[in-house]
């Protein structure tokens, strides 16, 4: 049975229960599958030995994901071919590239978990009330150990975007 955790996150202020656990700095990063496109899927093995920077975002059509995805993008640029960044969320992989294309999205790579949604159940971040996953943040050393995590309490808000980027460039 999926852990689930109660009182932990809310949604403009009403309680929401996540599924799966809640990771730790020096955990190893579980498995997951997601979906570039409806038919080519990837895993954490297609990013070895990259340090991985993946952002969750419940969707990129509303306001905060859309600013979150489009922060990183900007800073992807600047972190180099040593860093893979991956926006995570369930909205459909044709959705995820017309909202990339429109927003000029080139640096982050964004993956879909509506499939199996094991990227949040595997991370602890899925939705159970909404079939979202829930708004966090997470950075995985070139062996796969997690080295920073943000699961933020309230899912409307802003991740600490500046600890997220200091934990990937203490990496490099």
């Amino acid at each position: 049975m999926t852990e689930q955790r109660t009182g932990v996150a809310t949604f403009k202020g009403s309680p929401i229960t996540l599924l799966g656990p809640q990771l730790q700095p020096g955990d190893k990063a579980p498995d997951f599958t997601l979906n570039k496109n409806l038919l080519e899927e990837v895993s954490l093995k297609d990013f070895a030995g990259k340090i991985k920077l993946i952002s969750v975002a419940p969707s990129l059509d509303t306001g905060v994901c859309d600013a979150q995805t489009r922060r990183f993008n900007t800073e992807a640029a600047e972190l180099g071919d040593q860093v893979a960044v991956l926006t995570v969320s369930v909205d459909l992989p044709f959705a995820q590239a017309r909202w990339c294309g429109a927003a000029g999205i080139d640096r982050v790579l964004t993956l879909s978990d509506y499939k199996q949604r094991s990227f949040g159940q595997s991370y602890g971040v899925l939705i159970q009330e909404l079939q979202l996953d829930m708004r966090s943040i997470f950075v995985l050393d070139q062996n796969d150990k997690i080295v920073y995590v943000e699961y933020l309490k309230e899912m409307s808000e802003h991740p600490d975007y500046d600890s997220a980027i200091q934990a990937v460039k203490h990496l490099l």
